[in-house]
């Protein structure tokens, strides 16, 4: 593999990467309550102020940059390094919102489900049927943290569902070649799952070792792995950001790890794809607030609605 070139520097706690066609990369800047533009001479661009704590994005069906709002956090500064602690003084819970590339316009589209309020919305990735899964990852507090839970919701906000509850603080979600397997990586339990599709927003029941798992294990990294976002390669490996390795873990579609792509940064958060072929991995390095790239052995999957 090559060496990472830095793209941009100076960002704050950027994640949620998508490489568009123009050769520029849309980010999220948690910490700023933004959305920016990065273009290959690593200039930038603000693309809208969103407040709260924007985080995963994926642009929908209506070309619009679909958001998760986590709702904020409290920054603190360490060692150089910018990092997220609890919620934030003025967290009123989490929501999900769509964004004009052009005209930077946010509309928000779900504050809650069934009445039930989405508490940190985390990561996203559409379907070929114009829905989209989300993860909520939900929110620590010093005594006690949310369960987590993953919705599939339309994108004219006029239908949202939960999938899967409970979930030990999902973050990383991603879609099989085919569309027929859904991937969540567990931040604080170092494992992905993978949950059989039945159609849009359904899952195949599976029977498991225990009755509440719907899903099945595709790997448990054992040890300290706490994990971020994960894109999927055209090959089915899902490359999830393993934030104490400080880098990108690939994972088989069988379980496998493939390999251990390491960074300069531990809070390694994003991966996604872009440039010719897909072959160009562009991944976030959020405590120092750069965006970088590197060549990838392998094609990245064409998403829905961006690079098909």
């Amino acid at each position: 593999m090559s060496d990472l070139t830095t793209v941009t520097e100076g960002l704050r706690f950027p994640e949620g990467p998508i490489a568009l066609p123009d050769g520029s990369v849309v980010l999220v800047e948690i910490a700023a309550g933004r959305l920016t533009r990065v273009y290959p001479d690593g200039s930038k661009r603000v693309v809208a102020e969103t407040g709260g704590g924007p985080n995963g994005a994926a642009i929908g069906p209506d070309g619009r940059c679909y958001v998760c709002n986590n709702g904020g956090f409290r920054w603190h500064e360490r060692d150089g390094k910018l990092l997220p602690g609890l919620v934030a003084d003025d967290y009123q819970g989490g929501w999900i919102e769509a964004v004009d590339l052009e005209s930077g316009a946010v509309e928000v589209l779900y504050r809650e489900c069934e009445g039930v309020r989405l508490n940190g919305p985390n990561d996203i990735v559409f379907d070929g049927h114009g829905g989209f899964w989300f993860t909520d990852h939900g929110k620590v507090y010093r005594r006690s943290r949310d369960r987590g839970v993953v919705y599939y919701a339309k994108a004219d906000g006029s239908m949202i569902k939960q999938a899967i509850f409970p979930m030990e603080g999902p973050n990383g979600i991603g879609l099989s070649p085919d569309d027929d397997w859904l991937y969540v990586a567990e931040s604080p339990t170092g494992r992905v799952w993978a949950y059989q599709l039945a159609g849009p927003g359904e899952i195949q029941p599976m029977k498991g070792p225990v009755p509440w798992e719907r899903g099945k294990l595709l790997v448990g990294l054992g040890g300290y792995a706490l994990l971020d976002s994960l894109a999927v390669d055209a090959a089915g490996n899902v490359c999830v950001a393993d934030i104490p390795h400080g880098g990108v873990t690939v994972i088989s579609p069988e379980g496998e790890v493939v390999a251990r792509v390491p960074t300069p940064d531990p809070f390694t958060t994003n991966i996604c794809f872009g440039g010719p072929e897909l072959r160009t991995a562009f991944i976030t390095l959020s405590s120092t607030g750069r965006l970088v790239s590197m060549e990838w052995p392998r094609p990245g999957l064409p998403l829905h609605y961006l690079n098909r």
